[in-house]
C-alpha cells in the first residue's frame, strides 16, 4: 500500500474515532437530570440521621441529609449509584435504577464506633450529655455536638458538648387580637402577609418532641402555608377576590369570614429576567448540618431553576463581607454550584456589611425589566457592625428604594433569630421561609418558585368596614405584626407586603352577629353620647365591604379594589375545602397560642375538619399537617 493512502487511511479512522466520541459526549450531556429524594434511617432503632453523606459514585456530586434525615441530589436519567456514608455507621452503596425516591437505613458499625469515641475521651475536649441534662430539646432524639477540628460529622454513639448549651432563640411577642366594637370602630385595616416561615418553624419544634414557644406561632404565616383552589384572576387586576362565611367551627354562635386572594400564575419561561444576589452567612454559628450544608443543597436546587437570561451573583459575610462570584448567568450553573461547594463557615457575623455589600452588587447589576433581588440565607444571629434590630431595619429600608427586593431564609436552631428576620423581610419588599429540610426548600424553591421570587404586586393592603347593624364585634385571627392604622390604608408611603406570581393569600375574621351573647365581648353603654346607625344598612344583608390597595412592582401609585360581602347563611359543612382547611389550620394555631378564644374546640376536631377537607393534596403538604396534629397530640400528652 503507498504510504500517503496508509496514513490518509490512518487519519480517516482517527477523525471516525473522534466524532464518535464527541458524539457519545454530547449524548451524555444531553441526557436529562432528574431528582432523587429519601430518607435515612438507623438500622437500630429507625432513628433519622442527620449529615449523613450522599454522593453520586464517580462524580462530586453530593449532598447530606437534613435533621430528619431527608436528603434531595441530582442524577443523570440513566441512573448511577448513591453512596451514603456516616462515621459509626457501615457505608452503603444503592443503584439508583429508575426510582425517584430510596430510603434506607444504614447499620452500626461497632468498631468504628469505639474508635470514634475512645478518640473523643482521649482528646477531653468533651463531657457526654447525661440522660438528666439531655440533648436541647429543639434537636430532637440523636443530637450531637462535635468539634470540627477532629472530626467534620457526629458521633451517632454518644452526644457531647464543648460547654453547657443554651437555647438563645429570640421571637417576637404577639399580643392576640381581640374582639373590637363594630359601631365604635368599624374599620380594621392590616398589610398582607404571604411568609411561611412560621409553619415550617413549628413543624420542626413538633417533629423534634415538644411545644413550640407561643409566640412562635404566627396563625397567618400557617394558614398561607398552603395553597388554596381559589380561581386565577380574570381582569386586569393581577389577583383574583373571593370570599365566604359561615359559623365559627369552636364556636357556633359566632360567623367566620374568609378573604382569598388568589395572584396571577405566570408560566416560568414568562417570567422577567432575574438580577439575583445571594448573601450567605458563613459565620462560626452556620457549621452545623442543618445550616451551612442545608443552605447550599437548597441553593442548588434553586440555580437548577435558572435560564441562561438569569445572572445571580454570591456575597458572603463572616468577619467581613466579600464578593464570592460576580454576575454569572444562569446558563453556566457549574461555575455558580462550585462557587457555592467552595464555602466553609468559621469567624463572628459582620451581618450589616454584607447586605450593604449585597445591595450594592443588585444596584451595579440592575436590570430595569427584570426582578431584582437580595436572597438572605442566616440563621439571623448578627454580633458585628449594625446588629440592632432598628439599625439593620433602617438600613433595609434605605436599600429598598433601589428597587430591589429581599427574600430572607432562615436556617437552624438554638441560636435562630426569627424576630430579626421576620422583621428584615417586612422592611424590604419581602417574604421570609424557614428552611428545615431539603424537602422544605423543595417546595419553596422549585415547587413554588414563582411565587417565592418574582413580585406581582407590591404594598398591598385591606381595609374592612363592617356593617354595624350586622356586626356586634369581630377580631382578625393572626396578622398581628401586620396591623395598620385606619389612615395608613390611603398613604402610598406606607409599606405593606408583596404578593409573587401563584401565591395565595387567606385572612379569617371571627364575628360576633348582632344580638348574640358573648363571654368573650361585653363593653357597657356609653353615658356621654350614642351611635346612631343608617336605617338602611339594617336592611342590607352586607355584612362588610372588603377594600384592597395595591401598587404595581415599579409603581407608586396605588389602585383601589372595593368588594362587598353578604352573608348567605351557608352551614359549615356546605362550605368548600378552602374554607375548612383554613380554619382547621387557624383552629390548631390557637391551640398551640392557647388561645382562650378556641372555646375548648380539641384535636380531634381539628382533626376531623382537616381530614374532611384534605382536598386532592398533590404533593402531600395537607397529609403532613395532619400527621403533626396527630403528633402533637402525643407530644402534649406526654408533658
Amino acid at each position: 500500500m503507498h504510504p500517503v493512502i496508509k496514513i490518509l487511511k490512518t487519519m480517516k479512522t482517527k477523525i471516525s474515532w473522534l466524532v464518535a466520541m464527541i458524539f457519545i459526549l454530547s449524548s451524555f450531556r444531553s441526557m436529562p437530570n432528574r431528582t432523587i429524594m429519601g430518607k435515612v434511617t438507623s438500622q437500630e432503632d429507625g432513628s433519622a440521621l442527620s449529615g449523613v453523606n450522599v454522593l453520586l459514585k464517580g462524580t462530586t456530586t453530593g449532598t447530606a441529609t437534613d435533621g430528619q434525615g431527608n436528603y434531595l441530589i441530582t442524577t443523570l436519567d440513566q441512573g448511577g449509584v448513591l453512596v451514603f456514608s456516616f462515621i459509626g455507621f457501615q457505608t452503603k452503596e444503592v443503584k439508583v435504577g429508575s426510582k425517584n425516591r430510596i430510603d434506607i437505613s444504614l447499620e452500626t458499625d461497632a468498631k468504628q464506633l469505639s474508635e470514634v469515641t475512645n478518640t473523643l475521651e482521649d482528646k477531653k475536649y468533651y463531657k457526654p450529655l447525661s440522660r438528666d441534662h439531655g440533648a436541647p430539646k429543639s434537636m430532637g432524639q440523636g443530637a450531637y455536638a462535635v468539634r470540627k477540628d477532629i472530626t467534620n460529622q457526629p458521633s451517632p454513639s454518644r452526644a457531647y458538648e464543648a460547654e453547657e448549651q443554651f437555647n438563645t432563640e429570640e421571637y417576637q411577642g404577639i399580643s392576640e387580637n381581640i374582639f373590637h366594637d363594630a359601631a365604635h370602630s368599624p374599620l380594621s385595616t392590616f398589610s398582607i402577609d404571604v411568609d411561611a416561615a412560621s409553619y415550617s418553624n413549628i413543624r420542626r419544634f413538633i417533629q423534634g418532641g415538644q411545644r413550640p414557644p407561643q409566640d412562635a406561632v404566627r396563625i397567618e404565616e400557617m394558614v398561607n402555608y398552603f395553597i388554596y383552589d381559589y380561581p386565577q384572576p380574570q381582569g386586569e387586576d393581577p389577583f383574583s377576590i373571593n370570599t365566604e362565611i359561615s359559623s365559627a367551627p369552636w364556636n357556633e354562635k359566632h360567623k367566620l369570614v374568609l378573604i382569598g386572594l388568589q395572584g396571577k400564575k405566570i408560566p416560568t419561561e414568562n417570567l422577567p429576567p432575574s438580577n439575583l444576589v445571594f448573601l450567605i452567612d458563613v459565620s462560626g454559628s452556620m457549621s452545623d448540618p442543618n445550616k451551612l450544608p442545608l443552605l447550599k443543597s437548597s441553593f442548588k436546587l434553586l440555580v437548577q431553576q435558572l435560564r441562561e437570561q438569569d445572572h445571580v451573583a454570591i456575597v458572603v459575610y463572616a468577619g467581613a463581607a466579600g464578593l464570592v462570584l460576580p454576575s454569572t448567568s444562569g446558563a453556566e450553573k457549574k461555575k455558580i454550584i462550585d462557587a457555592l461547594d467552595h464555602l466553609e463557615a468559621g469567624g463572628s457575623t459582620a451581618g450589616g456589611a454584607g447586605i450593604k455589600l449585597a445591595y450594592q452588587t443588585a444596584k451595579e447589576n440592575f436590570n430595569k425589566q427584570g426582578n431584582n433581588r437580595v436572597i438572605l440565607a442566616t440563621d439571623g444571629d448578627f454580633n458585628i457592625g449594625e446588629s440592632s434590630n432598628g439599625a439593620m431595619e433602617r438600613l433595609i429600608e434605605e436599600k429598598r428604594q433601589d428597587g430591589v427586593f429581599l427574600t430572607v431564609m432562615g436556617f437552624g436552631m438554638g441560636n435562630y433569630k426569627d424576630s430579626k428576620m421576620e422583621a428584615l423581610a417586612d422592611k424590604g419588599n419581602g417574604n421570609y421561609l424557614y428552611i428545615d429540610s431539603i424537602l422544605e426548600a423543595q417546595k419553596a424553591l422549585v415547587n413554588e418558585f414563582g411565587g417565592t421570587l418574582f413580585t406581582i404586586a407590591k404594598d398591598v393592603k385591606l381595609q374592612i368596614e363592617f356593617n354595624p347593624a350586622k356586626v356586634q364585634a369581630y377580631r382578625l385571627i393572626g396578622y398581628e405584626n401586620r396591623m395598620l392604622k385606619s389612615e395608613d390604608f390611603n398613604n402610598d408611603k406606607k409599606d405593606a407586603g408583596e404578593l409573587g406570581s401563584g401565591h395565595t393569600v387567606t385572612a379569617l375574621y371571627e364575628i360576633i352577629p348582632v344580638g348574640v351573647e358573648s363571654k368573650f365581648y361585653k363593653v357597657d353603654e356609653l353615658k356621654y353620647q350614642t351611635s346612631k346607625i343608617d336605617p338602611k344598612t339594617a336592611k342590607t344583608n352586607e355584612l362588610m365591604t372588603v377594600k384592597f390597595r395595591y401598587k404595581k412592582p415599579d409603581g407608586d401609585v396605588s389602585k383601589l379594589i372595593v368588594h362587598p360581602m353578604a352573608d348567605n347563611n351557608t352551614a359549615l359543612e356546605k362550605t368548600s375545602d378552602n374554607f375548612r382547611w383554613a380554619a382547621s389550620v387557624a383552629s390548631f394555631g390557637m391551640l398551640l397560642r392557647q388561645s382562650e378564644y378556641l372555646n375548648s374546640f380539641s384535636e380531634d376536631g381539628i382533626l376531623k375538619l382537616a381530614l374532611g377537607a384534605k382536598g386532592e393534596d398533590k404533593n402531600g403538604y395537607r397529609t403532613e399537617f395532619i400527621s403533626l396534629v396527630k403528633t402533637d397530640r402525643l407530644v402534649a400528652s406526654n408533658k
